[in-house]
């Protein structure tokens, strides 16, 4: 088969490289240049780049943003944001200015909670299979002992293991359900650890056990794994004023407002078409600092969208009320973040930016994060509901449109300039375009 390679990995970065451009590219030199262009010209920190990941051929950058005067809890912080999309940061501005002046934003941990499982085949007696973990259980904690004495200096460890039958959904399978508090760390290494002990455990505790027989003797483990749904490691993050107090230059009749955003809340709660939408701008937000932070995205996305789908259908993540002439807005999530392990440690851009967020702990980084999601939100829902999203979007746009066009700064000045009064669309800043250079 043409373009296969045995050994790939074993190649060096550049080896890897003439591969590439010999198999995949016609033009190799402008390849090349591209690829090259983007390394770090401290040798040193490219190895650290190339050495995150396998098979490094070259850096994908992505624009570091701050979104400043963010109040929470009565203190002042300007948050990292890392993302490609235009006007997520300059949303997330907007909004924090907006409740700056109107008492800021309030953030809680509700709890800190983490999960992980055993997942195992047994067949036989589950009244015998309870009897052998109640048995058990205090091997598997003591097995793991020298595992978490670290994590219990720091006021973590393992909370709890139950036994959970789920052989009505599959036929024999069973798991092991542990809690972990993890302190400032996302623990996911330190959970999977303990875990894999837990099946050692079980399995060689299950082979000795006098009372099963030689089937429930061997019963099979399927996998051992922390799991990226949280619904008990939540922060709570709010914002709230009496509705006279949201009137502003583009919020005229401020009851009218606060009516309208409400009803898109609403709508969002009982419409998933919309709920999904609605929560990726939400996850706009949430997404650029967690990426900011060196923290895993994916596993929040994962973990925050089945918790929107927690009660059997996908719904908002955020929440409004008015009430007796008060307004409020607030969001309610699980977030597994770290401040400690992980890129935490080893990249500099991730040290910059917790050391921007005033070196928070793990409970510090999801007030931020829950914050940064909800002023998303806001802000999107604030634009939909008055002047429509695409005015400010496309507005922000614009710089997109007009790098694809290798515009000119002179170019570029002209048409900002000509943007401030036209509606902006890809093809009114093409026709803009063809015209200025005519």
């Amino acid at each position: 088969m043409p373009n296969t390679i045995s050994g790939f990995s074993k190649l060096s970065k550049s080896q890897k490289i003439e591969w590439l451009l010999d198999s995949y590219f016609t033009e190799k030199e402008n390849a090349r240049t591209l690829v090259e262009r983007y390394w770090n010209s401290d040798e040193k920190l490219q190895k650290l780049h190339d050495e995150f990941i396998e098979n490094t051929i070259t850096n994908y950058y992505l624009p570091l943003g701050v979104a400043p005067n963010f109040l929470i809890n009565n203190t002042f912080f300007a948050i990292p944001m890392a993302i490609e999309e235009s006007s997520v940061v300059a949303a997330a501005s907007k909004a924090a200015k907006f409740w700056l002046e109107r008492g800021g934003f309030k953030a809680k941990v509700v709890s800190t909670e983490k999960i992980g499982q055993v997942h195992f085949i047994y067949k036989g007696d589950f009244k015998k299979l309870t009897t052998f973990f109640k048995h058990v259980k205090p091997k598997l904690m003591s097995d793991t002992a020298s595992m978490t004495k670290s994590m219990e200096r720091r006021g973590g460890g393992i909370l709890d293991i139950e036994l959970r039958n789920k052989s009505e959904d599959l036929p024999n399978y069973y798991q092991l359900h542990a809690t972990f508090e993890t302190m400032d760390a996302m623990g996911a290494n330190f959970i999977n650890t303990c875990l894999e002990q837990f099946a050692t455990t079980l399995k060689s505790e299950a082979l000795q056990y006098e009372d099963f027989n030689d089937e429930e003797k061997h019963l099979s483990i399927v996998m051992s794994i922390l799991s990226n749904y949280v619904p008990n490691c939540l922060v709570r993050a709010e914002v709230s004023c009496k509705i006279e107090d949201l009137k502003s230059i583009d919020i005229p009749n401020p009851e009218e407002f606060a009516q309208k955003f409400k009803q898109a809340i609403d709508i969002a709660k009982i419409e998933p078409y919309r709920a999904v939408t609605h929560n990726k701008g939400i996850m706009n937000g949430i997404d650029a600092v967690v990426l900011a932070t060196g923290n895993d995205f994916r596993a929040v996305e994962a973990g925050v969208h089945a918790y929107a789908a927690k009660d059997g259908k996908y719904t908002s993540l955020t929440h409004c009320s008015i009430d007796n002439g008060n307004f409020k807005f607030w969001i309610e999530i699980p977030l597994a973040l770290g401040t400690v392990g992980g890129l935490t440690s080893i990249h500099p851009l991730v040290k910059f930016a917790l050391q921007m967020l005033q070196k928070p702990t793990a409970k510090d980084l999801m007030k931020i994060v829950a914050v940064a999601g909800l002023a998303q939100n806001f802000g999107a829902v604030k634009s939909l509901t008055t002047t429509g999203i695409q005015e400010g979007h496309m507005k922000m746009h614009l710089m997109n449109i007009l790098n694809q066009f290798e515009a000119t700064d002179t170019e570029k000045l002209q048409l900002i300039e000509h943007f401030k009064t036209n509606v902006v669309s890809h093809s009114s800043v093409v026709e803009a375009i063809e015209n200025l250079r005519k």
